[in-house]
């Protein structure tokens, strides 16, 4: 009895030991720490009304990076784990969630089989082909509403299904019962949220990372390539979106339709937040359990800002943060961009044939930039937020859309090189990467970002002699 109640104990200690800390991180592996957590990381945010009409708040968010195709049999999924939530603040003095949709993820488990047992038949549970054991993933989602900082949650759709990996063409004749994986089967995993859709639309599911850069050079102590010797280290590799599609007579402050015209009041700020549980263990059968209250583990906003901004001892942290205190832990970070100082260590300034002097400090300009803080819109608050003002047509940075570029393979703004040229020149010399387009094409319509590349034909191994 004395060795049970020790091992309890023990057991227990190494549970609290275990509860996530400020040493998670999110976007891209930014962060240190986040390359042990891909499923919880988020990559890319993008957010824009519908041009001209300003009825609809599009919203696309994306996790789990650098996803190769051919990746299986255990194909990268959501995490059941992980809370996904899409955060809205509104206004120009608050940083706090107005409205916070949250995405919950559940796997179906395959049927208990005995190894011995010669009478399974295929689809019973028994399955070297995870596909074929008839496993997939479901997911809730629920919409909070603050009023007076108090909450109000609701569940706007249950059981709705993911849209499943794109292995390749026996899959989806034999475990999905289709003759193509293509936007028409894409579109079926498209769910109405409330009665009718009164709330919107949503879709959930692997995707053609949409984001463009030079990774090699970029990482390789900013050793840019020009167009044309450029690679775009992010092409051939998926990710996990989330889009949603949000009526905005759902998020003005007035419940109208937004007027045609720029507003503090009706400026959003929108960021996206994975967390995880508090205690996570893992039990002798390879179950995770995960309990106590839920603590956040990875965030993102605008493009770039942790990866750019933020020095590397703080990044972890950063990203266990909230926006609303963003001024306050990080504000000398925005002020005083260490990506300067680097970059004028490895030559950069010199390449350029530019001083860099002034733009190492009192960069007010970056604060104003992020903030669009305009003389109609009285934007006091800085943090990391992607702000959407919804009277206006969006333009990076009020909002980030996909489409509007001046191509199908191309986002409305290369984020890359215009926030590269912001930081490092004030955008005096043009800053590039060398890579300005997609490796596939944009849709036009939800779910937005190009259908996930296939396994069979798009996986990143070379053919054999």
């Amino acid at each position: 009895m004395t060795f049970r109640r020790t091992w309890l104990f023990a057991l227990l200690g190494a549970m609290l030991w275990s509860a996530p800390t400020s040493t998670w991180a999110s976007s891209h592996r930014e962060a240190p720490a986040i390359t042990e957590d891909p499923a919880a990381d988020n990559t890319d945010l993008y957010a824009w009304v519908t041009p001209n009409t300003h009825d609809k708040l599009h919203v696309v968010a994306n996790w789990n990076p650098l996803q190769q195709p051919a990746g299986g049999p255990n194909f990268h999924k959501f995490s059941d784990d992980v809370l996904y939530s899409i955060h809205i603040t509104r206004g120009g003095s608050s940083l706090d969630d107005v409205i916070t949709y949250h995405f919950e993820f559940k796997s179906a488990r395959a049927k208990t089989v005995k190894p011995d047992d010669q009478n399974a038949t295929v689809g019973g549970g028994k399955e070297f082909f995870r596909q074929l054991a008839g496993v997939e993933q479901t997911y809730t989602v629920y919409k909070t509403e603050w009023t007076n900082r108090r909450p109000k949650t609701t569940v706007l759709a249950r059981n709705v299904n993911v849209a499943p990996p794109n292995i390749g063409p026996r899959t989806n004749q034999v475990a999905y019962k289709i003759t193509a994986y293509d936007d028409t089967f894409a579109k079926t995993f498209i769910k109405d949220l409330g009665t009718g859709g009164s709330e919107g639309r949503v879709w959930a599911g692997p995707r053609d990372d949409g984001f463009y850069v030079d990774l090699g050079g970029v990482f390789d102590l900013a050793n840019l390539r020009a167009k044309g010797t450029a690679q775009d280290g992010v092409a051939g590799f998926n990710v996990h979106s989330i889009a949603l599609e949000i009526p905005t007579t759902k998020l003005t402050f007035d419940g109208q339709a937004p007027a045609n015209k720029a507003s503090a009041e009706n400026t959003l700020g929108v960021w996206a937040s994975s967390s995880r549980r508090r205690i996570q263990f893992r039990l002798w059968s390879g179950r995770n359990v995960s309990l106590g209250p839920w603590v956040q583990v990875s965030r993102l906003g605008l493009p770039l800002v942790n990866e750019a901004l933020i020095g590397l001892q703080d990044k972890d942290r950063y990203n266990a943060g909230h926006p609303k205190t963003d001024a306050a832990r990080f504000g000398a970070y925005f002020l005083n961009p260490v990506v300067v100082r680097d970059a004028e260590a490895v030559g950069i300034y010199t390449a350029l044939g530019a001083d860099p002097t002034p733009f190492k400090f009192n960069r007010t300009d970056i604060l104003d930039i992020i903030s669009i803080k305009t003389n109609e819109r009285a934007i006091q608050t800085v943090g990391d937020v992607l702000r959407v003002d919804l009277g206006q047509d969006s333009s990076f940075p009020n909002g980030r859309p996909i489409p509007g570029g001046a191509t199908n393979t191309q986002e409305q703004a290369d984020v890359t090189d215009v926030l590269l040229s912001v930081i490092l020149s004030k955008g005096a010399v043009p800053v590039k990467d060398g890579v300005d387009y997609n490796d596939k094409p944009f849709l036009s319509e939800m779910p937005w970002l190009p259908l996930p590349h296939e396994g069979y034909s798009g996986g990143h191994g070379k053919t054999t002699p």
